[in-house]
């Protein structure tokens, strides 16, 4: 299956609640993963919120992304890392 971010809402700071076209879905947090040229501009948080949904994953008018499974595999750390340990 290849995978599709499905749904991108911006909340806070550098955090997105993304959904995946697999189910999963959380929140992540993309500020130590903004680095070189295409992505400078997404240091300033007003284009950061700018970002849109295209048929894979999200994207910024100056042509910056993130590959769909590189946010996948981001958001099922994410959810691991807050699960309870039983």
């Amino acid at each position: 299956m290849l995978l599709k971010v499905t749904h991108a809402k911006y909340l806070k700071g550098y955090q997105l609640k993304l959904q995946f076209n697999d189910g999963l879905s959380g929140v992540i947090n993309l500020q130590d993963h903004i680095h070189g040229p295409v992505f400078e501009p997404l240091k300033d948080k007003t284009f950061f919120k700018k970002f849109q949904l295209n048929r894979w994953t999200i994207e910024w008018e100056n042509g910056a992304d993130f590959a769909p499974e590189f946010l996948h595999e981001l958001t099922a750390q994410q959810k691991k890392a807050i699960q309870p340990k039983s």
